[in-house]
């Protein structure tokens, strides 16, 4: 897969928005959303009126740039999306709740998406006493997610999970912070998706 190598804080200014891609840094003063709060480039404070079509994109390329994932990941998950019975927006968001980086994420294990993916590349996680090392992993109810015995010494970890209270973590997870292990309650609702996304517009975006 393609990785983006560039400033993170660049993607922030892109979309107008915090996206919070780089952990504790996002909450300091030196977040660079808040010192420049603009699109980044020779004319970036020049901001020109969007089309529809603009629009929509910018849209998909904020969800895409929130949850850390190229285009050809995405078309995939909205294709799952499109083939389930529901709200196919709805489920586009659910299924990328679901992902195991962005789980270890909102359990409090790491500090970012991107740090998630890393530490689950690198084996340190368990599912349900397995181990597994996809990022993409889509959980169920009833999940349990837990460090393995080896990694609950690593301090990145530990202090995420002390940090955690700032973020909040979502009612359908919970976190055993002594353990360091987190269940599945329930999967996740549109209500429990806090994000400013309008999903509808990633809809009607591959709708054309």
């Amino acid at each position: 897969m393609s990785r983006y190598r560039g400033s993170v804080c660049r993607q922030c200014r892109r979309e107008n928005m915090k996206l919070f891609l780089k952990g504790d840094r996002c909450f300091s003063d030196k977040c660079s959303f808040d010192r420049r709060a603009y699109p980044p480039g020779q004319h970036g404070q020049r901001r020109g009126k969007s089309s529809d079509y603009g629009i929509q994109l910018r849209e998909k390329q904020k969800v895409r740039r929130i949850y850390g994932i190229s285009e050809k990941q995405f078309r995939i998950i909205f294709a799952n999306a499109d083939r389930q019975k529901g709200i196919t927006g709805i489920n586009l968001l659910t299924l990328l709740e679901r992902r195991l980086d962005n789980v270890v994420f909102r359990l409090g294990f790491t500090s970012s998406r991107t740090q998630g993916r890393h530490f689950v590349m690198h084996n340190h996680f368990l599912v349900n006493g397995k181990r597994v090392n996809i990022p993409s992993y889509v959980i169920q109810n009833g999940d349990v997610i837990e460090l393995r015995e080896k990694s609950k010494n690593i301090k990145a970890i530990s202090d995420s999970v002390e940090t955690v209270v700032r973020r909040g973590i979502p009612q359908w997870l919970e976190l055993d912070k002594d353990g360091l292990k987190g269940v599945v309650k329930s999967l996740p609702n549109r209500e429990d998706i806090t994000l400013p996304i309008q999903e509808q517009l990633i809809v009607e975006l591959y709708s054309k």
